[in-house]
């Protein structure tokens, strides 16, 4: 057996390794995703309001530690908008000293809880995350960003806890902006747009950042921020550091499973929007590990949170990637980058990463989508407005539990709005045709019911409620069909059982069809059997036999009361 599993582990190892075919390709194709992730990783830190520099040193680990890991061979594990902005809310009440340490133990924390969520397997729930309550929250993200960087973009003060604030205050105190800085931060925003609709779109926000910071140099134009007003930019290669242990609160804590949360969703969306080219399934529970992998190395590094990234997995492929050691590959590349040209990122003007902020964040709003899902119903409206609002004047990690709290909200309320109840009529030819379910019980006759739609808590409301009544019935018998059930909750345990001797009560009898053996354990441990007048009828392997068998059942019951 020993023997076996390392065979198996060679043959893993085998496949992670890069094929001489792709070897070269892969590393071209990483050059792109390395030179966009300078902007990207120091506006992702701009945005989380730390020091650039642990964006630029998680744009090196996560790929590289993600990378090797990833069931989704494309996806790129780096820094995401909307990570940073849920670690600056979780870390915005830390003194600012000590913002780049805590943000540090809360990317560990947070890379830890991944790697938990997939070793227990925890993706198959990532689907109650309904997509309005998501597009609402990446709808209120994206205005935050926004929001957020018209103090940089202006060079107006920034005042306000929340990013509206931030822009009311710079929309009422027009006379606070430095034009100066506007006029570099808009330069950059027009060559972000412009660069992106010709060939050198993967460089697009490279050139936007260098150009606008020349043209101030040149200009002699002081009163525009850099980059190292922020902190300043290490040289050399980074080296692992222990976090501070000390920082950890209760908040922090909270904040690092708020990211976590994010970045699994958003992990889930890049890994169905990107096949892997050999036609091999992905594995969301190995992704959100070698999403966890990722933070610990970026953590490890101090490094800020990484997740799987839409644009960088885009760019990735459109460079020309062949397997995953293209984003690999763009970690080595950024690890050589900030080893060459530390001394020149620091002097990267503020204005020009907020112009790359902002710009993506429009570029995100997606409106067709938003008008697609304000379409889809009440429902969809209510989840969308309610996370947007909610994205916009609380903290992140706020946002986050209500919005998984509105999505489990809405699906108790679809399985309770789609559960049916009808009436099955027995044919001589042993078959049942299906029609609407009485309102009450006729007297010594048998009902066959058969309900679709979940059981599960406000199901079993539901179907409370949509039983027929049996107040007028004297000696009636009711079927109730549960074949494909193979548990059902406390609520349909009590809601049963109520029926059942409230119909006991005028004489009258349950029977259970289709019954499963997981099924008739939970009922006869709960001793709900033992209380009520019901009879169960095992599941058969032909559809229908059972419940014919019930209704037999119950008709001899009527009729010689065994």
């Amino acid at each position: 057996m020993k023997r076996v599993n390392r065979e198996g582990m060679k043959r893993s190892f085998r496949h992670l390794l890069p094929s001489r075919r792709d070897l070269v390709g892969d590393a071209v194709a990483g050059i792109p995703g390395a030179i966009g992730s300078v902007p990207d990783g120091m506006a992702a830190s701009v945005l989380a309001g730390v020091n650039p520099i642990h964006g630029l040193y998680a744009s090196f680990a996560g790929p590289l530690a993600g990378g090797l890991a990833s069931s989704t061979q494309f996806m790129v594990i780096t820094t995401t908008s909307a990570a940073a902005l849920a670690a600056g809310s979780a870390i915005a009440s830390v003194p600012g000293a000590q913002r780049g340490d805590a943000m540090i133990l809360l990317t560990l924390i947070a890379g830890v809880a991944m790697v938990l969520a997939g070793v227990f397997r925890l993706g198959r729930y990532a689907r109650f995350v309904s997509y309005s309550v998501m597009r609402g929250f990446l709808t209120g993200v994206a205005f935050n960003i926004i929001f957020g960087q018209l103090p940089d973009i202006t060079g107006a003060p920034s005042r306000g806890s929340l990013s509206i604030d931030k822009a009311w205050y710079v929309v009422t105190h027009p006379h606070a902006a430095d034009v100066h800085t506007l006029v570099i931060g808009a330069l950059a925003g027009v060559i972000l747009i412009v660069a992106a609709r010709t060939k050198l779109s993967p460089f697009a926000a490279l050139i936007a950042l260098v150009v606008p910071t020349v043209t101030a140099s040149l200009a002699g134009w002081e009163s525009v921020r850099r980059v190292s007003a922020k902190g300043p930019i290490p040289s050399g290669v980074p080296l692992p550091t222990w976090p501070h242990f000390s920082l950890l609160t209760p908040s922090l804590l909270a904040g690092s499973l708020a990211v976590a949360a994010v970045v699994l969703v958003q992990g889930v969306g890049v890994g169905e929007a990107v096949p892997n080219p050999d036609g091999s399934p992905t594995d969301v529970n190995r992704d959100f590990i070698a999403e966890g992998v990722g933070n610990i190395a970026a953590g490890a590094f101090r490094g800020q949170p990484v997740g799987g990234s839409v644009g960088q997995t885009a760019l990735n492929r459109t460079a020309g990637a062949r397997t995953r050691w293209a984003a690999i590959f763009s970690g080595l590349w950024m690890l050589a980058i900030l080893v060459v040209f530390s001394s020149a990122i620091e002097k990267v003007a503020l204005t020009t990463l907020a112009a790359v902020l902002i710009v993506a964040a429009v570029s995100s709003l997606s409106p067709g989508e938003i008008t697609n899902t304000w379409r889809a119903g009440p429902n969809s409206q209510v989840a969308l407005v309610a996370t947007f609002v909610a994205t916009l004047f609380l903290p992140i990690p706020s946002a986050i539990g209500l919005g998984v709290v509105i999505s489990l909200l809405l699906q108790l309320n679809r399985d309770a709005m789609d559960l049916r109840v009808v009436r099955l009529t027995p044919t001589a030819s042993g078959h049942f045709d299906e029609g609407p379910a009485p309102q009450t019980l006729a007297n010594n006759d048998v009902t066959v019911l058969d309900v679709y739609g979940s059981l599960l808590y406000a199901g079993s409301r539901t179907l409370q409620v949509r039983l027929p009544d049996v107040a007028a019935s004297e000696h009636a018998a009711l079927v109730l069909r549960l074949r494909g059930r193979a548990q059902l909750g406390t609520t349909f345990l009590h809601v049963i059982e109520d029926y059942a001797t409230r119909l006991g009560e005028h004489d009258g009898r349950v029977f259970l069809s289709g019954v499963s053996p997981e099924l008739l354990e939970q009922l006869t441990n709960s001793g709900v059997l033992d209380r009520a007048p019901l009879e169960v009828i095992a599941s058969r392997d032909r559809v229908g036999a059972s419940s014919l068998e019930a209704y037999e059942r119950a008709q001899r019951w009527l009729r010689d009361g065994n």
